[in-house]
């Protein structure tokens, strides 16, 4: 996947993400586990077209990188507003999620400068752009759905 490709998927997918955590949206099963799966299906498929050409400094970089995006998504998943409503859960960012989404951000952009310095020939930033979105709302998704059972409120029916 070249690098543009990539970027736009990553800016489109958190568009439509941080957008509706803005204004707010039902919890489904779809919506949960689906974006998340498909980013890190993506990811992974393009992560092992180049990781046999990564250092052992590469593979570290990035696993540390995916640590940290984890614990920002399990922070976004504790700082949405859940509330249960007739159609299921209701789900809406709050001020702390978007900050925690700008940090989330920045963090991802930071590191790709520091990886694309470190490492300028390397194409294993590139292709794990999507892996590393995928495990930050996957997640942040997985403390949503930790948090609804936590409060026993099911969540909405899927729409035809």
């Amino acid at each position: 996947m070249s690098a543009v490709i990539g970027i736009l998927i990553g800016v489109l997918v958190l568009v439509r993400v941080i957008g509706r955590q803005v204004t707010g949206s039902l919890v489904t099963q779809k919506s949960l586990f689906l974006m998340p799966a498909l980013l890190l299906g993506v990811g992974v498929l393009s992560l092992s077209s180049v990781v046999h050409t990564a250092t052992v400094g590469e593979l570290a970089f990035l696993a540390l990188e995916g640590v940290v995006l984890i614990g920002l998504g399990f922070a976004r998943g504790a700082s949405i507003r859940l509330t249960p409503t007739d159609q299921g859960l209701f789900q809406k960012g709050t001020a702390a999620t978007l900050v925690l989404w700008l940090v989330t951000i920045g963090l991802r952009i930071s590191t790709s400068v520091a990886a694309a310095a470190l490492w300028p020939h390397s194409p294993v930033g590139q292709a794990s752009i999507a892996v590393t979105i995928g495990l930050t709302i996957g997640a942040q998704n997985a403390m949503v759905y930790r948090r609804s059972l936590a409060m026993d409120a099911p969540l909405a029916a899927q729409r035809a």
